[in-house]
């Protein structure tokens, strides 16, 4: 069963419209509560709150070019044991897709979920969002999502997307419950929300909204902006390739790294209860940093920084959906997500999956095939 429903703009106000939407919502008496991104009181800044009261959704945000967290993590938390309601879960595609790669670790569950995702616009990185939204940041969303829509760009006042956005070939949400579509719609007038799943469809066929049909023209409108992207992903991996071509040059990349961990924190989808690099295994003797610097003359401290971030790609380059957590929690700047991006894209076309993707297809290293790399490993099946 599908559905897809309008829902009126007026004067413009793509934001208020969403706000309603979210109200009318929150109202059904089967949903407990919306997580969606909010603008906080105290400060001029947008996080993930839960909201179970409809007055407070007038600070719901989702529009903001702001991305303090992915919120997937959050999602997981809420989700991974029985919860005495049901909520809605505002989304971006990179959050939806990490989501999916939890659940697939066990370590979220759909079940008193509904998913709803809006086409994603991008987001600066913390510090310029801050800067932008200095001063009325409600007004500074308007002008933001007016400028993308209208086909003005992303650049504003000098500022413009995180790496991470700039290079994001999936900025319409899949595998959710209910989508929301700002691209190739009279924006100005209403927008259209769709049903992906059963569930989605009960939801919106009990608001009261009208039926309509997606424009003809929302396709072509999203193929030009992913191709625009993907042409973009495609100079960034050459020149991360070029930049992390030999391990005196992923030296070179990484040694600004201060082990602050803070990529690790922030990435959705590493999810282990105790890293190996916050344990006895890396808490080093003091004379063996000295015999070290002695062997070699010269060490770089802290140690260990490249070690961790080569067990990270290791470890999470399946998973990987490119949201670009790592880097914007990076205090110093390190192109995190760009060298993530060009090593997970290699190592998931090599195994023909990609992070987020589906619920059904299962992480690859989870499953043992035994008609896979043969030409690698050089045994053949008679």
């Amino acid at each position: 069963m599908s559905k897809t429903v309008k829902i009126d703009v007026k004067k413009k106000d793509v934001l208020v419209a969403l706000q309603d939407f979210f109200k009318e919502i929150l109202q059904k008496e089967e949903v407990s509560a919306i997580l969606v991104p909010t603008h906080l009181p105290a400060k001029n800044v947008v996080m993930p709150s839960l909201i179970s009261n409809p007055v407070l959704l007038d600070n719901a945000d989702p529009l903001a070019p702001a991305f303090p967290m992915n919120s997937a993590k959050l999602v997981s938390r809420l989700s991974k044991k029985p919860m005495n309601g049901k909520v809605v879960a505002v989304l971006r595609s990179c959050e939806i897709r990490a989501f999916i790669e939890l659940v697939k670790l066990k370590q979220g569950n759909m079940d008193n979920l509904i998913l709803l995702g809006i086409d994603c616009l991008g987001a600066y990185n913390n510090i310029d969002y801050s800067n932008y939204s200095a001063g009325d940041a409600g007004a500074q969303t308007n002008k933001y999502y007016e400028s993308v829509l209208s086909g003005k760009g992303t650049a504003i006042g000098g500022v413009d997307l995180a790496s991470a956005c700039q290079i994001c070939d999936q900025p319409v949400p899949g595998l959710v419950d209910i989508s929301v579509a700002l691209y190739g719609v009279d924006w100005e007038k209403e927008f259209i929300a769709q049903s992906g799943t059963d569930k989605g469809a009960e939801l919106l066929n009990s608001l009261d909204l009208k039926d309509t049909e997606e424009p003809a023209r929302r396709k072509d409108v999203v193929e030009v902006i992913v191709a625009a992207r993907k042409e973009g992903l495609e100079k960034v991996l050459n020149v991360t390739a070029e930049a992390v071509g030999s391990i005196e040059k992923l030296n070179a990349y990484l040694a600004s790294c201060v082990n602050c961990y803070n990529c690790r924190v922030a990435c959705p989808v590493c999810y282990c209860k105790e890293c190996v690099f916050v344990t006895d295994v890396f808490d080093h003797e003091p004379t063996q940093y000295l015999n070290w610097s002695a062997r070699k003359g010269e060490i770089k401290m802290p140690t260990d920084t490249v070690f961790f971030h080569i067990t990270r790609i290791a470890h999470m380059s399946l998973s990987c959906v490119g949201c670009g957590q790592c880097s914007n929690a990076c205090p110093n700047n390190i192109p995190l997500a760009e060298i993530f991006r060009y090593l997970s894209q290699d190592t998931q076309e090599s195994f023909d999956y990609l992070a987020g993707r589906s619920l059904e297809e299962a992480p690859p290293l989870s499953l043992f095939n035994v008609d896979e790399y043969q030409d690698v490993v050089g045994v053949s099946r008679k």
